[in-house]
C-alpha cells in the first residue's frame, strides 16, 4: 500500500484545536474530509512541526508546519453480486437502501462476499465513488452487521463530498428504533447519577460522553471521560411494557461505532439481545410471561433499526427524510409485547 503526504502551514488566527485547525486549512486538493482527518488523528498520521500528535484538541499557532501520512488504499477488487436491494431513493448522485439485519456493509477480512458493497457493484455495473482512498466505495457512514435500516451512499465524488461533510458536521438527521431492558425515564432517581447523564424538555435522555476502543477488548467501544471521541446520544421512551422492556427511539447527534449500544448499556438499559454490551440480563417470564420472555431472551440479534435518515442532498440542496417501517423480526416482538397489555 502506497502513501502520499501533505504538507501545510497553519494559516493566521488558527482554529482553537487540531481537528478544526485542519478541516480550515487542508488543502482542497488533498480531498480529505473533516471525519477522514478525524480518523488519521486517531491513528497518529498528523504531525505538527515534526511530532505526531494524537490529541484532537491541541492547540496550534500560525506557522505551525502539518504532515498528514495518508495511506492510500489498494484498488477495490470486490465483486459484482446479484444481491436484491431494498431501494428507497436513487438518482444521479446517490442511493438509499433499506439495509437488513445480517448483511454487512463493507468487504472485510472473513467476509469478502455478500456485503451491501457487492450488491451496489451490481446494481451500478461495477461504479461507485471512491474518493479519498476509500476503501469503502461510495459508504459514507455504515451501520452494524444485525442492525437493520437505512443507509445513504454515494454514487458521484461530487456527493460523496457532500454527504461526507454533512455526517462530520452531524448535520444529518439519524433516528433508531430499539427495544431495551428496562425503561430510561426521568422519574428514575438512579439514572440521574449516572455520570453524563442530563433530561432535556419532554423527557428526553441526554447520554454525552466520550467513546474509544475497550481497553483489553479490541473488537468493543467502551465509554470514556477523557480521550476518545465526543459521543451524543438523545433517547426518549415511547412504550414500555411492565417496566420490564421500552421500545425507545435514538437519536444521533455524532455516529461513533457502536454508540447507542454502548450508551444504552452504560446508562443501565442494554438493547434486547445485544451479544456485545448487553450482558447476560434477561427477562423474566412471571413479569411478560412465557412465551413474550422466551422470544426477547431469544432475540438472535441487537434490536435495533435505523428507521429515520434526513439530509440535504449534496448536489441539489434540497431537504430529503426517509424513514423505514421495522424489520419483520422486531415488528413481530413488538405485536407480541403489546398483546400482554402490560
Amino acid at each position: 500500500m502506497s502513501a502520499r503526504l501533505v504538507t501545510f502551514p497553519i494559516g493566521p488566527n488558527p482554529a482553537p484545536r487540531l481537528d478544526k485547525a485542519l478541516a480550515r486549512d487542508v488543502p482542497e486538493g488533498a480531498s480529505l474530509s473533516r471525519s477522514r482527518l478525524a480518523r488519521l488523528i486517531e491513528a497518529g498520521a498528523v504531525a505538527v512541526n515534526g511530532a505526531v500528535v494524537l490529541d484532537a484538541r491541541a492547540k496550534l499557532a500560525e506557522g505551525d508546519l502539518i504532515e498528514i501520512t495518508v495511506e492510500e488504499a489498494a484498488e477495490v477488487e470486490t465483486r459484482p453480486e446479484a444481491i436484491a436491494l431494498d431501494i428507497l431513493f436513487e438518482d444521479d448522485d446517490l442511493i438509499v437502501v433499506n439495509k437488513p439485519a445480517g448483511m454487512v456493509v463493507h468487504p472485510a477480512p472473513g467476509t469478502p462476499g455478500g456485503t451491501l458493497v457487492n450488491a451496489l457493484l451490481h446494481h451500478f455495473g461495477g461504479n461507485l465513488s471512491g474518493v479519498g482512498g476509500e476503501k469503502r466505495p461510495g459508504i459514507v457512514h455504515r451501520i452494524d452487521k444485525d442492525t437493520s435500516g437505512l443507509l445513504v451512499v454515494a454514487k458521484s465524488d461530487r456527493a460523496h463530498h457532500g454527504l461526507a461533510e454533512q455526517f462530520a458536521a452531524h448535520s444529518a438527521e439519524r433516528a433508531y428504533v430499539a427495544l431495551c431492558h428496562g425503561v430510561p425515564e426521568p422519574a428514575d432517581p438512579r439514572l440521574r447519577g449516572v455520570r453524563g447523564v442530563s433530561f432535556e424538555e419532554g423527557g428526553v435522555l441526554k447520554i454525552t460522553t466520550h467513546l474509544g476502543r475497550h481497553k483489553t477488548d479490541r473488537q468493543r467501544q467502551a465509554v470514556l471521560f477523557s480521550g476518545g471521541r465526543h459521543a451524543v446520544t438523545r433517547v426518549r421512551v415511547e412504550e414500555s411494557f411492565a417496566a420490564a422492556v421500552a421500545r425507545v427511539s435514538c437519536r444521533l447527534e455524532t455516529g461513533r461505532t457502536h454508540q447507542i449500544r454502548v450508551h444504552m448499556a452504560h446508562v443501565g438499559h442494554a438493547l434486547i439481545g445485544d451479544p456485545v454490551y448487553g450482558g447476560r440480563r434477561k427477562v423474566s417470564e412471571k413479569v411478560l410471561g412465557a412465551e413474550p420472555a422466551a422470544g426477547l431472551n431469544g432475540f438472535p440479534r441487537q434490536a435495533l433499526h435505523a428507521a429515520t435518515l434526513g439530509f440535504l442532498h449534496p448536489v441539489s440542496g434540497e431537504a430529503m427524510r426517509f424513514a423505514a417501517d421495522l424489520p419483520t423480526d422486531m415488528a413481530e416482538l413488538m405485536a407480541m409485547l403489546r398483546e400482554t397489555g402490560l
